[in-house]
């Protein structure tokens, strides 16, 4: 026997052991209901194309790179939404893994690899997709990625019927129509929340999602379609509705965390109102009493023009908005043994920061400081609506505040591995990996990009540096401090303590130092000499002698890429089989590009997330210049126009 005829026998062997498991696959009922020990086993639903056109050799090889594509990028990017597709042969196969938002890394490429198992069954079929409760998994030899089938959903229905039938319909009836409104509107298409019934005797959960290639109209009409098959469940206490493009499900029993709800109050403005009609009336009514009343109002607008003008217009319209949780100082006294300096774990601008254990075994950060007198109370309540609802993987959250006379104190989520300088130079001082520090400034981008241009108002953070920014348990990025500065007195700006007239700090864009003038800019500079100290591992303000002449860590940097040896800034701590030479020197040259000096050739942050996550997108080359005042093309104290209809865009990150 010769070697092809070996491998077509080896080949007919292998299909023959497939149809065989796929017959007895078939025979069985998917399972439809969900244990905690084996959650990502919970099969719902799958289907395998019975079109077998592709080229035998050829389709398994495809299929093969890309599931091994979709897995790296949830398993190492630490991504929930991951696209694949390779072309061998001139035939393709497209790929999609997509995990609830609710669901853990390690509990993603679990169910990520249960479907696999299940989808392998399929055999030479050019195409496959497999529902579980916590993913779903999809292949075929097509580009399918804007394919939502709306007519094609199945919904699947729990056979446990509520005590409370109506109480029960109208409570669930109510959390998926808003799920459906808000979710098209987050900037993944996600959003988990919960209801209670009427009278407090239970608690319906819900979440929605859409798969993120998807545009929000078709992501919107997947979910109306859902929301309509689900009605065939109530008053049922749980039900699921599955199509290729989007996911609803309620339950009466928890699924998620009462940690991992969505705040979708803000985004469920307009929305589908039943009200307009009535609105529409209200307001054509209105007109007469508003002519009646014409000369008080324009008198009380032209008595409010000054005090308007001061006002900081990022802070845009807060009455939708939920306001944070007001602790007691008694609470926070107790949670920090009086405020006890065994529980300091730092300071700086912002003030004091204790590490404090709420009543409930909640572990938060408290930072105590100096309110701002001079704003009023609404205002300021406005400003911690608006820090408080940043929700945002990268981003920490706001829980709450507690005012004492002059103090205030700002309750934050906790993070136990501290900050990113103490990683790199401090007490915790390791050796990061290149994947670590990288998704470490992916992360980090993708958190200003939101607070920038994806959260309903702008907010310039002012202060990046690698000490506000965090890492929790599997060393994912979190940017502190956002919005805190315009809570501070006047005295503890920038500006007024002569910040603004150094360089020193190293950090600090030259516009803003010298002059206040402030754009998004001045962060995407920050942001640039944290990379660099980054990949370095040195500080930005690190003296370093090179040929006799004393320079910081930016000059160093420019130095070295004018002189086409950038590569040598890497960390020598750094296993160079760990990354590519080429991919670290082009991160080295989008750091620059944030720091150049001119104000307009800097990158907007969802560019540089952009220019991060794809290679094959080249970035214009950098270019160092001298500072010089006509680079600045921004009035001092910019206010930042608002948008009310921003959205997120959704970037892939593909694997590096």
């Amino acid at each position: 026997m010769n070697l092809k005829q070996m491998e077509k026998s080896l080949l007919s062997w292998r299909l023959a052991c497939l149809m065989v498991v796929m017959m007895f696959l078939s025979m069985a009922k998917p399972v439809t209901s969900q244990t905690s020990s084996d959650r990502n086993s919970t099969l719902m639903r799958y289907y395998c194309s019975q079109y077998f056109g592709m080229n035998e050799t050829y389709f398994y090889q495809n299929l093969n790179t890309t599931l091994s594509s979709l897995r790296r990028q949830l398993l190492v990017n630490r991504v929930r939404y991951a696209l694949a597709r390779t072309l061998l042969n001139g035939e393709s196969v497209w790929g999609l893994a997509s995990c609830r938002g609710y669901v853990s890394n390690t509990n993603c490429v679990a169910c990520f690899d249960y479907a696999v198992s299940q989808l392998r069954v399929c055999g030479r079929g050019n195409g496959a997709h497999a529902f579980y409760n916590d993913c779903d998994v999809r292949y075929e030899n097509n580009n399918f990625y804007a394919d939502a089938n709306i007519r094609a959903g199945i919904v699947i229905c729990g056979n446990i019927t509520s005590p409370q039938q109506t109480e029960f319909r109208k409570t669930v009836e109510g959390l998926i129509s808003d799920l459906r409104t808000a979710t098209p509107r987050t900037s993944d298409f996600y959003a988990a929340s919960t209801r209670a019934l009427p009278d407090r005797s239970g608690t319906v959960y819900g979440i929605a999602q859409c798969n993120q290639n998807l545009s929000q109209s078709v992501c919107e009409d997947c979910l109306n379609s859902r929301y309509s098959s689900l009605d065939d469940c109530l008053p049922n206490t749980n039900g699921r509705a599955i199509d290729n493009g989007c996911f609803m499900r309620y339950s009466s029993t928890p699924f998620f965390g009462q940690n991992q709800t969505t705040n979708i109050t803000p985004l469920l403005w307009d929305g589908n109102s039943n009200n307009k009609r009535s609105i529409i009336g209200g307001v054509v009514g209105g007109v007469c009493l508003l002519l009646l009343v014409l000369a008080f109002v324009l008198w009380r607008l032209r008595s409010k023009k000054t005090s308007r003008s001061q006002q900081d217009k990022s802070t845009g319209s807060t009455e939708l908005l939920q306001g944070p949780a007001r602790y007691s100082y008694n609470d926070l006294k107790v949670a920090t043994e009086n405020f006890s300096d065994d529980y300091k774990i730092g300071g700086g601008v912002f003030g004091e920061v204790y590490k404090g254990t709420l009543k409930d075994g909640e572990t938060v950060a408290i930072k105590k400081t100096v309110m701002a007198s001079t704003r009023g109370k609404i205002h300021f309540d406005d400003e911690l609506k608006i820090i408080s609802n940043v929700h945002h993987r990268h981003l920490i959250r706001l829980l709450g505040y507690c005012s004492k006379g002059p103090l205030l104190f700002l309750v934050h989520e906790f993070m136990d591995n501290g900050s990113l300088d103490q990683f790199l130079y401090g007490d915790k001082s390791r050796n990061l990996s290149w994947r670590q520090r990288f998704e470490i400034i992916f992360g980090t981008a993708r958190g200003l990009a939101y607070l920038h241009e994806q959260y309903h108002v702008t907010i310039i953070h002012r202060d990046i540096k690698t000490s506000n920014i965090l890492l929790d348990d599997e060393l994912q990025p979190k940017i502190a401090d956002f919005g805190l500065i315009r809570l501070l007195p006047e005295d503890k700006t920038h500006l007024s303590t002569k910040l603004a007239g150094s360089l020193d700090s190293g950090y600090v864009a030259p516009e803003y130092a010298i002059h206040g003038q402030l754009s998004e800019k001045v962060d995407t500079y920050s942001f640039g000499i944290v990379v660099l100290e980054i990949i370095s591992g040195k500080r930005c303000d690190d003296v370093i002698d090179d040929k006799s002449v004393n320079l910081s860590l930016l000059d160093h940097a420019w130095n070295l890429y004018e002189n086409g040896t950038h590569v040598n800034l890497i960390d020598n701590r750094l296993d160079a089989s760990e990354y590519a030479a080429e991919d670290v020197m082009k991160i080295i040259e989008i750091a620059l590009m944030c720091t150049q000096s001119q104000v307009s050739a800097r990158p907007a942050m969802s560019e540089v997330v952009t220019l991060l996550s794809d290679k094959s997108v080249d970035e214009i080359p950098p270019v160092r210049s001298t500072f010089h005042e006509d680079d600045i093309k921004i009035p001092i104290d910019t206010s930042i126009s608002l948008s009310s209809n921003a959205t997120a865009s959704t970037v892939q990150v593909s694997g590096r």
